[in-house]
């Protein structure tokens, strides 16, 4: 029971490089080819990683490279598309093996929110939200994130 039967573009999809492609219309955007993989991300062929492990680690970087281009008076966050649910403030994220991502944060109005996703269904829109006023410095949790897979074990 071993062997599962996959569509083409699963089997291609598990046996690919990390690499990243993209163009930009802002000649001094960061493209993907410039942003530095975190080694644990890149040591471990994709087909040793779960569906959850493998869609976690992108999502993370893609969560780090979108905070990077905010000002101090904004925070991340994501919108649900085909629903109204609205906007979560990405506070934690994780994944379950073989096939959840899970994101952690809190609505606009503060009422505490979390996301279980299959990965089949991962659709995540990046949203930059103001800081709360209170907060003297904006939440960076891409950047937590990436300094997890860094250093920690996922």
């Amino acid at each position: 029971m071993g062997d599962q039967i996959k569509t083409t573009a699963e089997a291609a999809e598990a046996g690919a490089l990390p690499r990243a492609h993209e163009v930009h219309t802002d000649p001094d955007a960061p493209n993907a080819k410039d942003q530095a993989v975190p080694k644990r991300v890149s040591d471990k062929p994709v087909a040793q990683k779960t569906p959850a492990q493998w869609a976690y680690e992108r999502t993370v970087l893609y969560l780090k490279k979108f905070e990077e281009g905010l000002d101090e008076d904004h925070e991340v966050a994501m919108g649900f598309a085909g629903t109204d649910a609205g906007v979560l403030k990405i506070e934690g994220m994780g994944y379950f093996d073989p096939d959840i991502v899970t994101f952690y944060g809190a609505d606009p109005t503060g009422a505490k929110m979390q996301l279980v996703q299959h990965v089949s269904q991962l659709s995540v829109v990046l949203r930059a939200l103001p800081k709360p006023r209170e907060a003297s410095a904006p939440n960076r949790i891409g950047f937590k994130l990436i300094e997890d897979l860094e250093q920690g074990d996922a």
